[in-house]
């Protein structure tokens, strides 16, 4: 959760089981108060907030994770200045089975590599194209070749 309000000053942030309360002051004075019911618990010890310059994100944990709310407040109405940041929106019902196929990707390109076969023939290299190299090395006035 964003709360943008740049250049705050007296941020206060207080996470509890089933609200967020949210105030600050604004370079002009101005008090913003914020008080947001959450639709269900979260774990309030596993939560923080972090403030920047331009605003102030609160990372909220639910308790159960990995099950989706409907919305984000308790209320079923959403608040005007509340709005959804869809790039950092997560979709709870397809991250299994992405999971699950990334898994199964990596378990058969470990079967591929741990597989002993013998090494591949080398007899079918053209040995006649083969040129010599000459190498100089710049501390060394020597040639080497091969």
């Amino acid at each position: 959760m964003e709360f943008c309000v740049e250049d705050s000053s007296d941020v206060h942030v207080l996470i509890e089981d089933h609200r967020i309360v949210f105030s600050c002051k604004n370079p002009d004075g101005v008090e913003f108060y914020n008080e947001i019911e959450f639709y269900a618990k979260v774990n309030c010890k596993d939560s923080q907030d972090k403030r920047s310059g331009r605003s102030i994100t609160c990372f909220v944990r639910k308790w159960k994770e990995k099950v989706a709310w409907p919305r984000l407040t308790k209320e079923d109405i959403k608040p005007a200045w509340l709005s959804v940041d869809f790039d950092n929106w997560r979709d709870w019902e397809g991250d299994e089975e992405v999971e699950l196929a990334q898994v199964e990707h990596y378990a058969e390109l470990l079967k591929k590599v741990s597989t002993k076969s013998p090494p591949p023939a080398m007899d079918d290299l053209d040995v006649s194209k083969a040129c010599s190299l000459t190498l100089r090395f710049p501390f060394s006035p020597e040639k080497i070749r091969y």
